[in-house]
Order: C-alpha cells, then structure tokens, then sequence
C-alpha cells in the first residue's frame, strides 16, 4: 500500500498569501481591527467579495473575528505560530508600504477618524454623566485600580487592620505576598472566608502596636481607615517602620478632624476623632520616616462620612 505523506502546514498557508487583496487584508488587520464595511470600503471593493477572502484567511488561521452587536471586527490572528509569522514577514517585507499598500493606510486612517468621531460624540453628549456610567460600568473603585500596577511582583505587602480582607483581595495579585493583621478573631474569621483561595495571602492575628512581623519583612505597608481606631497612633507608626525594609514605603489613609467624634465613639468604637495634617505628618518624621506627605483626598460624591486623606513615607 502507497505511503501518503501530508504537506506541512506552512504549505497550505501560502495559497492564502497568493492573492494580492488577501495580502493587503492582512497589512490593513496588522494595524487594527475592521469590520467587512470598513475593508469594503478602504479596499475599494465590494462588500461580498472582501467576505470571500476574509472566509479564507479566517480558514486557513490567519485572522479571527469578534462579534460586536450586529458587526464582526477582523484583526491578524494573535496566535499565528512561528513558520506563518516568518512567512508573514517575508511577504510584508516585500511588498513593503508604497504604492496601493499607502493608500490602503491613508484610508483606513481616514475610516478610524470617523470611529473617533463617533466616541468623541458620545462623549460630548456624556460628559456630565460619565462618571455615573463609568462607575455603574466598572465600580467605584475603577479610577483608583490602574495605582495597583506601580506595585511590584516580588513585592510583600501588608494589610494592616485587614478587617475582612477586601483591600488584601485587592493586592493579593500585584505582589508576592500579602500579610494581613487584625486583631479581632471575628474580622480575621471573615478574611480568612474571603480569601481561602488566595494562595499568596497570610491572615495573623496581632496588636498594631506589637505587628506579628518580623524586622523589615516588608516592601509596602497599607494603614487604610483604622489609625483612628489606635490609642497610641506614634507606637504604631514606630513599630511599622521596624518592620519595613530600608526605602520601603508607608501608605496610610484616614479620615480628617470632624465633628462627630461622640457619636463614632460611643458606636463604632472610635478612639480619635480625625486627624490633622500636620499632627500625623509630625508622626511620621518623629518614627523615623522620610519624605512624609499628607494629601487631602477629594470628597466622594455619595459618601456620608467625613473627608479623608492619604499620607505617605518612606523608610530610610
């Protein structure tokens, strides 16, 4: 019986390269995504006859589409292996960015514009409520997430005052490790619930003012709205700089002097009533700490409670 043998894949994926409009397909996909409108209408060619082309390169792995309501947008596929990539190359090369190929960008220039314009015309239209729709979209949390990417992967971070381990979900995937204290059982029985799958995640019970942390254990220590929970803030300040690394950093938020001291105390438990500025930069240099600053945080615009600020340092 005769031996049949199958042509490598690199073989089958010239045929789809064969075709000058194929070709220029892709170096149109290369630079971004088109709809069959759009292709239709840089190329210059009808509608179905571009759809033909995009069903064999789509068939042969070149490109991939996604649904977006009742339009597909193309692009080159992302996942191209190796041999395709070089022979990819090749064919770009060669017919480098002249001639047709220049003017197939000149227009898909002008096909993007016209999609700006129809954001920049949502936007104009939105503009006083965006924030709404953004935070209904994303959270209330979405202008404040891309601050997580300045932290490092190799990084160990502390959730001091972890409550019920909302913030140290937060950071678990930006850093090594996060170490999360409290000590309420009851709060530390919630964060352990919380965060049973989050392998990176150390819950210990301790005292701020006594950390359950060894000597600079730490790149990065996180005091969020509970300093005014501490009878002796400078202690805790102290013993957070024993146990950060040299040049690690102290990030502390809380809330400014207001007037319902008595009430917070007498129901939530409140042993300060806010803080000043200048009293919690006063502090931080006095533990030791290094380029102190205090920043009034804007208001929320549904909070109910008193303003807040964020405070920063660093260890020597």
């Amino acid at each position: 019986m005769m031996n049949m043998t199958t042509a490598p894949p690199i073989l089958e994926r010239l045929s789809a390269l064969g075709d000058e409009t194929r070709a220029r397909i892709l170096a149109l996909l290369e630079r971004s995504e088109l709809t069959v409108t759009e292709l239709a209408s840089v190329l210059q060619a009808p509608q179905p006859g571009v759809s033909r082309h995009l069903k064999t390169l789509a068939a042969e792995g070149w490109v991939e589409a996604r649904a977006q309501g009742r339009n597909r947008h193309y692009r080159l596929a992302p996942d191209l292996d190796e041999p395709a990539r070089a022979l990819w190359r090749i064919v770009r090369k060669e017919i480098g960015g002249s001639g047709i190929y220049a003017a197939d960008a000149e227009r898909a220039r002008g096909v993007l514009e016209r999609r700006r314009l129809r954001s920049a015309e949502f936007f104009a239209q939105a503009a006083e409520r965006w924030d709404e729709v953004r935070e209904q979209l994303f959270g209330p949390s979405a202008n404040l997430l891309p601050m997580l990417g300045l932290l490092q992967e190799d990084w160990v971070v502390a959730d001091l005052g972890v409550g019920t381990g909302a913030l140290a979900e937060t950071l678990a995937p930006f850093a090594a490790r996060v170490i999360g204290v409290d000590r309420s059982e009851q709060m530390l029985a919630a964060a352990r619930h919380r965060l049973g799958q989050t392998a990176n995640v150390e819950i210990r019970r301790g005292d701020l003012e006594r950390l359950p942390v060894a000597d600079e254990e730490l790149d990065v220590a996180v005091l969020a709205l509970v300093l005014h929970y501490v009878v002796d803030p400078p202690a805790v300040l102290a013993e957070v700089r024993r146990a950060l690394k040299p040049r690690g950093r102290l990030v502390l938020m809380d809330m400014r002097t207001h007037d319902r001291g008595p009430w917070y105390a007498e129901e939530m438990g409140h042993v300060w009533p806010g803080f000043e500025a200048d009293q919690v930069r006063g502090w931080l240099v006095e533990a030791g700490f290094a380029h102190a600053r205090v920043v009034p945080l804007p208001p929320s615009r549904d909070a109910t409670g008193p303003l807040l600020f964020l405070a920063s340092a660093v260890k020597p």
